[in-house]
């Protein structure tokens, strides 16, 4: 899929640091725990994270080296770097076990296909009483854009890039994600979808974010520059006729769920 864009990904991601702030409220800690931010991208809600745990440590997670640069740079000033570190990883390989106390996650999850492999891998990484808050993309999310996606790539002028077909994310419902959370070995699960649509001002400001954040998967399909302006040509003319328009239907998964005090 190719690299993230970190430098415009900081710039336009202020939906997904809004929402992520509201998760972040949702974890309860004393200051000195151990946290990972799971998916940490460029590092603004990490530092929220961290101001939270004045005696405590963050640990952000990311896939993308660019990202974590990015995060690196933007947290070099910050007061306390000595407590954080950042780790470029895999969030269904993660290379911890039993060491965190907490782990907080935003705009993340649905980027792993694998939803059993990812629990388990956060389960491990967790100590007993661990607990694990978090928010991706449920059922629902961006079905507009994403269906447009489709069906632009079965259009001749894209056909020959996309010869298998691209499904990027994996949106579940509150039910199948708790059931999934179950056979991890989580407890005291709580999750819930809920909608949270987005309305861009401009189609300026909606395709760089849709390029950007979105359409990411399918553009990085597209073998040249001319193709790729016409397929977020087509995307944007479509949403400006929408009503309203320049809306993302967006939809959040919610979920809280605990590591018990000891394994059964």
């Amino acid at each position: 899929m190719g690299e993230w864009n970190a430098d415009v990904y900081h710039r336009v991601s202020d939906p997904q640091a809004e929402w992520g702030r509201s998760v972040l409220a949702r974890l309860p800690l004393q200051g000195d725990e151990l946290v990972l931010d799971v998916g940490c991208g460029t590092g603004r809600l990490t530092a929220d994270l961290l101001a939270r745990l004045p005696r405590g440590k963050a640990v952000g997670v990311d896939l993308s080296s660019n990202m974590l640069g990015t995060a690196r740079a933007n947290l070099r000033t910050t007061a306390g770097t000595a407590r954080i570190a950042f780790v470029l990883a895999h969030a269904s390989a993660l290379p911890f076990a039993g060491t965190a106390d907490a782990i907080f996650s935003t705009a993340a999850f649905h980027w792993v296909k694998d939803h059993d492999r990812l629990f388990a891998s956060l389960f491990s990484t967790l100590k007993p009483l661990g607990r694990l808050v978090a928010q991706c993309g449920g059922a629902g999310n961006i079905e507009r854009v994403h269906e447009r996606c489709q069906r632009l790539v079965r259009k001749s002028a894209f056909r020959s890039w996309f010869q298998e077909s691209i499904d990027p994310w994996e949106f579940a419902d509150a039910n199948t994600t708790a059931a999934r959370l179950a056979r991890a070995g989580f407890v005291d699960i709580q999750t819930a979808v809920v909608a949270t649509p987005i309305r861009q001002p401009d189609a300026r400001s909606y395709r760089d974010f849709v390029e950007h954040v979105i359409a990411r998967s399918f553009l990085a399909r597209i073998g040249d520059a001319w193709h790729r302006d016409q397929f977020m040509t087509a995307l944007t003319d479509w949403a400006a006729r929408d009503t309203p328009p320049f809306e993302l239907d967006y939809w959040r998964l919610n979920i809280d769920a605990r590591r018990p005090s000891s394994d059964l």
